[in-house]
């Protein structure tokens, strides 16, 4: 961890998870605090205006809010803000981190899909015990995929689809029309479940999206389809999964699982025909070159009284 110092009275005061030159905050007095060890001195947290909260560590930011009178704008790093969302004073705009995970997230949820269909996970398994065990397994050409979200996340995995030759239908919370054919309405989404081969789930966790996919949701989908989560785990209803997986009827690829962290012991790490992986959508190489350009822009926009972007909630809440 940087240690932060007291910063001048009366100067806009950020505090970030980089170190200012890294970031740009020319203009701006900056502390650093990467979410690890002591949090800030209380000098620190009362001065700050602009707090970025440092990617995968919002539990542990999540108690310096109340201790910073000046704030007025909080940057989430994570394309989701669920579990920062009700914490936000009164008054405090929340950004989130859109289009910072969109290529690193798409990139999983496409290996997922074909590790899933292609038997990969079977084949690590094999090779680890020296066996040579070939068999037929699923393509994704010619097959139906269901994108349910279509934010720029889910415009990136259909980027991503289309070189396969598969078909693509879009659902997102009211219609329009997408660059490569039209959005669907979440009203229509059950009609079209039963058509996917695969469903990749790319919305966010919200009081409409929680338990999306149960029992209901589940049961329209075609034999042996696949279910794919890169979204948020309370997505799906975990039970009513794991009863489909017991009986050998659909696959699952998860990114994300309620709970999270996926305990030892849980009966998602044996379910039949499922691969998880532990959350790592958008935890990749690609994540902090996009994170400092978000972070250069908004702390621009502030310091220059732009309006911010990505904004989830305004001042006014």
């Amino acid at each position: 961890m940087s240690s932060p110092s007291a910063v001048p009275a009366g100067s806009p005061a950020v505090l970030l998870p980089y170190p200012a030159e890294q970031v740009g905050a020319a203009g701006l007095a900056a502390a650093v605090w990467d979410g690890r060890g002591a949090a800030p001195p209380e000098p620190v947290l009362r001065s700050v205006e602009f707090f970025v909260v440092p990617y995968t560590r919002t539990a542990a930011a999540l108690p310096l809010l109340e201790r910073m009178p000046r704030l007025r704008a909080v940057q989430s790093l994570s394309a989701g803000v669920d579990d920062l969302l009700p914490f936000v004073p009164p008054g405090v705009t929340l950004c989130n981190a859109r289009g910072v995970h969109d290529a690193s997230t798409a990139e999983l949820a496409v290996t997922l899909v074909l590790a899933a269909l292609r038997g990969v996970p079977g084949f690590v398994r094999a090779q680890d015990r020296e066996v040579w065990e070939g068999r037929p397994s699923a393509a994704l050409a010619d097959r139906t995929v269901l994108l349910v979200g279509h934010g720029s996340i889910g415009a990136a995995v259909e980027e991503r689809l289309v070189p396969f030759g598969c078909e693509i239908l879009r659902v997102a919370r009211g219609a329009r029309d997408a660059a490569r054919g039209p959005v669907r309405p979440a009203a229509d989404l059950l009609g079209l479940v039963p058509r996917a081969d695969v469903v990749v789930l790319t919305l966010p966790l919200t009081a409409r999206t929680r338990g999306l996919v149960d029992a209901r949701f589940l049961a329209a989908m075609k034999d042996d389809a696949l279910l794919v989560n890169v979204a948020r785990g309370p997505v799906v209803d975990t039970a009513a999964l794991l009863a489909e997986l017991a009986r050998g009827r659909l696959a699952a690829a998860l990114d994300v699982t309620d709970p999270e962290p996926l305990p030892a012991g849980h009966p998602l790490w044996h379910a039949p025909r499922t691969l998880i992986s532990p959350h790592v959508g958008g935890n990749s190489s690609a994540f902090l070159p996009r994170a400092l350009r978000l972070v250069r822009s908004q702390l621009e926009r502030y310091r220059t009284g732009l309006p911010l972007e990505n904004v989830v909630i305004g001042p006014g809440h």
